[in-house]
């Protein structure tokens, strides 16, 4: 998970200071080496460890003590404001064109994701009432026209392609073009790249900047190659000037030290962050959410979210009339583990929970793995034994058992469970309101 391994730290520094109960400046300045080290162990810049240690260890001894905070509590809250403006204060936008056509130039590296990311921002842009389309101007790399072709058809997304043509500038401008008679209002340009910054790439992409003249130029940078990213965005931001960042593999990224240093060194805000492989894993970034959730103090917004996308009104307020009257079943269970897979499984929805940051790595795989199998004894049942659990009886639990290949205490187990999320649920939604629309039971969750 991204920032595990400064999560972690992070959370056992403050763990000292709230054995503590007061705090003196001595205190404070082992706090803040132990902060600086794992700064430094994430891979994130040593003048942005260096700044973010000084300004936080000179709050934390200068401030006055915040109504209902301890002092270990003050320290804390100190360290997520300034882990906030460290990654930029506020979610950045995409800007559009008040004209009502927008054309969004995708820049960076060979091997960043950058095609798979036009495709994903599309997708996003899609759901958010938009009509994109793509156009590839990468003449280049082998195949790039035929992968974003692919991913055009992945996420119902026409492409605007020139396979004769060698000159980038003068597609993208046909493109233009082409979008808006065809009534499109988004312009997608996935562009060339290289091994390195050269020349070369960076006259191609400034001529294209010059006759296009986009509304938005982002930078794909990869997170999981750290520093080398920090100095990429750099790199392309002296020479052509980006409007913001997308931050691609951050999820395979245990460290997190680019997305914690680029904001500082480029002063270009980080606008998408890449939580997987799927064309649906593309999230804006908020660095108030992130901040939190480095900090273990997990991120419902998100995750409320993330589960509005994958589960509908219609689908939300039929569970919730089932839980109101009880009729919550081993169905409808089963429905809600698709959903989790939906969204990315249990490791895309950890983080986002408070105080779930504990969890170890066996223990989120060996949720999964309870995951796959309790849908496998659920599959392996009648559907009167779905909508009736009350009637498994032995024999029907030893033929379940047999059936899906689990032993009888996996059945036992997925029935203990139902019984927990059915109880929890109705809890949950016996304040009423909206609440119960919103988020669905999360099943293995509350074990």
């Amino acid at each position: 998970m991204a920032f595990e391994g400064l999560s972690e730290k992070l959370q056992g520094v403050f763990k000292k200071l709230k054995g503590k109960g007061v705090l003196t400046e001595a205190d404070i300045d082992e706090a803040m080496r132990e902060v600086k080290l794992a700064l430094l162990e994430a891979d994130v810049n040593f003048k942005v460890v260096k700044d973010f240690v000084r300004t936080v260890s000179e709050k934390a001894k200068g401030s006055e003590i915040h109504a209902g905070l301890n002092p270990a509590q003050q320290v804390i809250k100190i360290v997520q404001d300034e882990l906030v403006g460290l990654m930029g204060g506020t979610n950045s936008k995409l800007t559009f064109s008040p004209s009502g056509f927008t054309a969004i130039m995708l820049v960076g590296l060979q091997g960043t994701g950058k095609t798979t990311t036009a495709g994903k921002l599309a997708k996003w842009l899609r759901s958010e009432g938009k009509q994109p389309m793509l156009c590839a101007c990468d003449i280049y790399r082998p195949a790039a026209i035929d992968q974003l072709e692919v991913v055009g058809r992945q996420t119902e997304t026409p492409v605007f392609t020139d396979r004769e043509s060698r000159d980038p500038s003068d597609i993208a401008r046909r493109a233009i073009k082409d979008a808006q008679v065809r009534g499109y209002n988004i312009l997608i340009i996935d562009t060339a790249g290289r091994l390195q910054i050269d020349e070369a790439l960076m006259g191609e992409l400034k001529d294209l900047k010059k006759q296009i003249r986009p509304h938005e130029i982002l930078l794909v940078v990869d997170a999981m190659t750290g520093q080398d990213a920090v100095n990429a965005a750099e790199g392309f931001n002296d020479a052509l000037g980006v409007d913001g960042i997308i931050m691609t593999k951050l999820d395979g990224d245990s460290r997190g030290g680019a997305a914690l240093s680029t904001k500082s060194v480029t002063g270009k805000p980080i606008k998408f962050i890449g939580v997987g492989e799927k064309l649906d894993a593309l999230e804006p970034f908020h660095p108030d959410r992130m901040a939190s959730r480095i900090l273990g103090m997990g991120d419902v917004l998100s995750l409320i979210e993330k589960v509005e996308r994958e589960y509908d009104d219609e689908q939300a307020e039929a569970l919730e009339r089932k839980m109101r009257k009880n009729e919550f079943t081993l169905e409808d269970f089963l429905d809600q583990m698709g959903q989790i897979k939906k969204m990315g499984g249990l490791a895309s929805l950890i983080g986002m929970i408070p105080g779930a940051g504990k969890v170890k790595d066996d223990e989120l795989e060996q949720g999964e793995k309870d995951l796959v199998r309790m849908e496998a004894v659920m599959r392996s049942m009648t559907k009167a034994e779905r909508r009736d659990p009350a009637i498994l009886n032995a024999s029907r639990r030893k033929r379940i058992a047999a059936g899906s290949g689990q032993p009888v205490s996996m059945v036992n187990t997925l029935v203990k469970r139902y019984e927990e999320s059915r109880k929890l649920m109705r809890q949950y939604m016996g304040g009423g309101g909206k609440r119960g629309k919103r988020l669905p039971n999360i099943p293995g969750l509350f074990s």
